[in-house]
């Protein structure tokens, strides 16, 4: 094939060598726009996994690349006058100015034209003259902007300004991050080497503080000088340096991360970051650059077609970068928010900054630097209460404590609603199967929501607090958990709302019944759905009423002797009717701003609290984000509904997303509505509990010791096995939980053979 690559950057340098290597009769013309020797960044970084990739690829230039690394093991972390290090990180860097002179070197041997200084214009002049067009022209790509219809791009571009500098000062020892606080707002630095003189130096900052130090008024020589102010207690006397001198004005950016719904248009194909981004706080670029040229060359001669060698590259290669996408997203956001954790522990701040991407978990962390994240481990321990002399434990087996309520650790059985009761009142399966969890281990044990009223179930089958045989059959239960458990129980009460008067969760979810419904009630006269009935827009009488029910309903739980209650004011029930402008479209008092939407949700509270125990504490579970963009709660707005709820008494907010509206848009993953306990927790400084996807011991985890959460609840796992914490405290070799008496036969046998099969891991 005759092939032209437009960009001379790493991408199509190395898509060039790989192609040739296939094939030496391919003619190949790598088209750059700029000199031979000209490069506008530091150093880039690599994993021992891509330069794996790269030995198999081309075993000659990887050596040549190889032999110009620095390599680093550590990570370090400046904050708040100290400085912490953790281990087994594993990374190289190398200048980019070197990388591409050896890959320029590679080409030249094997033959590869390569025109320096050439201007491309417009990919459709190659298109006629070139059977391929590879376009690697970089995150401006003019080429995806010429095609935009057929590459339809995305473009997302971040809030953080960044500078990308170089200084001779040495950080040959680690990775290194360094946070400073200014009379202007904060401003960090991520530092690696990449040669034996010179070492990246990435300034970022926020919008505001960006603003507030003028950096967008000033030349490049004050900028730096600034920054050298900002950074000299880490610089040694060494300058900061710009190597893109050659722009007009500031060298600040805001980061543009790229997706293209497609990849290639004809005979043209997207290369590297042209096609999609990585954030640089992950240091993927280059990797996806390299490991895409692979995949791409690898599919021209696999494939008969040009058509069919796209389509597999794009199929492939899209699912491993929105893998690394998300895990920069996760890593951008950190950054971009990291002012909120600037009040955190610097042992909880180094560990939330190493896992912020969830590439690294905590058992990840544990291979890496046992003796780091062990020593992590042991100030969670004593932080939560634990004691100088307590054993060595995972942050899951923390104790933690709400007002009088003390919790023997952090895990949290989640309410699941079990659709067996009859007429409200729960049965021999709601005792066997609560006991049985409370018998598990976990700290907590919340019961699904307990209904206020009849007309307040969801379900039929859904049980209640309105009747005297219900409070009974729920004394019943608590008496056993506290006589045969370490376990506290929390009831959880609600009122279904318009989404009341529904089939069973194994039948039509969310669907009327066929027969026998009741009449609906919700902040406006808005239904579930289409096919749900029309609820009754509330007015004072019904508000007054529904109030003095959930009064009731508390009442009645104090006197069941539950630890805890909790008002389920999420997932579109009738609290959440109120608060989410999705479901309230009311023009009096209580519709309108949040405030006003608050109005009925902080009555119904205040009147709660009211009758429950002073010493017992409550929560509240929340919708924290509707997923309808800005027409419904979003995250931003959830901090405020928690501060709202905190002042009214609200002990800990139980953080759920959606479930609120049949048009929302969920954005589903692992652990994905932790971000929004995470920030509620560290901006609204009030304690949460985590839910949404938390299924391994490694997830609670990384959530507690990260600070995202106080206590973790897990739903689903709880339902396949009840002694799901039980199990964890066996896998970890953690003897301080205690298990029922009749099951320590079993619980011996448990710990030998997770000893056991430790062992036989570390032979292996």
């Amino acid at each position: 094939m005759k092939i032209a690559c437009l960009g001379g950057g790493p991408a199509g340098l190395y898509f060039a060598t790989s192609m040739k290597l296939k094939d030496p009769a391919h003619e190949i013309t790598v088209i750059e726009r700029n000199r031979a020797d000209d490069t506008f960044g530091w150093g880039v970084v690599l994993s021992d996994e891509t330069l794996d990739n790269l030995k198999a690829n081309d075993p000659v230039s990887a050596e040549a690349i190889r032999a110009h690394f620095a390599y680093w093991d550590d990570i370090a972390v400046h904050y708040r006058g100290t400085c912490t290090t953790s281990s087994g990180h594993g990374f190289c860097g190398i200048g980019r100015m070197k990388l591409l002179l050896l890959l320029q070197e590679r080409a030249r041997e094997l033959g590869i034209e390569m025109r320096f200084e050439t201007e491309i214009d417009s990919a459709a002049s190659y298109m006629q003259e070139y059977d391929l067009v590879v376009a690697a022209d970089g995150l401006n790509s003019k080429t995806r902007t010429e095609f935009a219809e057929s590459f339809l791009p995305e473009i997302d571009t971040r809030a953080c300004k960044f500078v990308w500098l170089g200084t001779h000062q040495k950080f040959d020892d680690a990775f290194t991050f360094i946070f400073e606080e200014t009379e202007k707002g904060w401003v960090w630095a991520h530092a690696y080497q990449f040669d034996d003189d010179t070492a990246t130096f990435i300034v970022e900052c926020s919008e505001e503080t960006w603003e507030a130090w003028g950096f967008g008024g000033m030349t490049q020589d004050e900028s730096i000088a600034a920054c050298e102010e900002i950074f000299r207690d880490h610089l040694g006397g060494h300058a900061l340096m710009s190597n893109a001198r050659h722009l007009r004005g500031s060298a600040w950016l805001n980061f543009p991360r790229v997706l293209c719904q497609k990849w290639f248009h004809e005979n043209v194909v997207l290369l590297g970051d042209a096609s999609a981004t990585a954030h640089f706080s992950i240091g993927s670029g280059t990797k996806l650059a390299f490991e895409s040229a692979i995949a791409l060359a690898n599919y021209l001669h696999s494939e008969p077609t040009l058509e069919g060698a796209f389509t597999r590259y794009q199929e492939e290669r899209r699912v491993e970068v929105l893998r690394l996408q998300s895990a920069a997203r996760n890593s951008t956001e950190w950054f971009e928010e990291v002012e909120r954790y600037l009040t955190l522990d610097p042992v909880q701040f180094n560990y939330a900054l190493l896992t912020r991407s969830q590439r690294i978990s905590h058992e990840n962390l544990r291979l890496r630097d046992r003796e780091w994240l062990k020593s992590a481990e042991t100030w969670f321990q004593r932080q939560a209460g634990a004691g100088a002399n307590a054993p060595h434990r995972a942050p899951m087996f923390a104790p933690f404590k709400l007002r009088d309520m003390s919790l023997a650790n952090r895990v949290v059985v989640s309410p699941m609603a079990q659709y067996k009761a009859v007429d409200g009142c729960p049965t021999d399966w709601h005792f066997a199967h609560y006991a049985e969890r409370a018998k598990g281990g976990a700290g907590l044990v919340t019961i699904e929501m307990t209904c206020v009223s009849p007309e307040g179930r969801i379900t039929p089958g859904c049980p209640g607090l309105y009747a005297p045989e219900h409070e009974a059959a729920w004394r019943r239960l608590t008496d056993f958990v506290y006589a045969e458990t370490e376990a506290k129980i929390c009831a959880q009460i609600g009122h279904s709302g318009r989404k009341g008067s529904t089939q069973l969760g194994w039948e039509e979810m969310d669907v009327p019944l066929k027969q026998g419904n009741w009449p609906l009630l919700s902040a406006s006269d808005i239904p579930w759905s289409p096919r749900n009935a029309v609820p009754k827009a509330m007015d004072r009488t019904d508000m007054d009423r529904v109030r003095e029910e959930f009064v009731a309903a508390t009442e009645m739980a104090a006197r069941a002797n539950f630890d805890m209650v909790e008002l389920h004011a999420a997932h579109g029930y009738l609290i959440s009717s109120f608060i989410s402008p999705l479901s309230n479209r009311r023009s009096d008092a209580y519709g309108g701003d949040l405030g006003n939407r608050m109005r009925y949700p902080l009555e119904i509270f205040y009147a709660m609290r009211a009758v429950w125990p002073a010493e017992k504490p409550m929560s509240v579970r929340i919708s924290a984000n509707d997923w309808a963009g800005d027409d419904g709660v979003t995250p931003e707005e959830a901090v405020e509904i928690a501060r709202l709820f905190a002042a009214a008494g609200v002990d800990i907010v139980d953080v759920s997303a959606g479930q609120t509206s049949i048009e929302a848009q969920p954005v589903y993953g692992r652990m994905f509505q932790t971000p929004f306990s995470d920030r509620i927790r560290n901006e609204a400084g009030v304690a949460t509990m985590a839910v949404g996807n938390i299924y391994e011991p490694d997830h609670v985890n990384s959530i507690l010791l990260a600070g995202r959460a106080d206590l973790v609840c897990l739903a689903r796992p709880h339902l396949a096995d009840p002694y799901w914490t039980l199990h964890a405290a066996a896998a970890y070799g953690d003897r301080g939980t205690t298990w029922p008496a009749p099951y320590l036969a079993g619980r011996d046998q448990m710990y030998r053979l997770a000893e056991r099969a430790a062992a036989t891991e570390i032979r292996v």
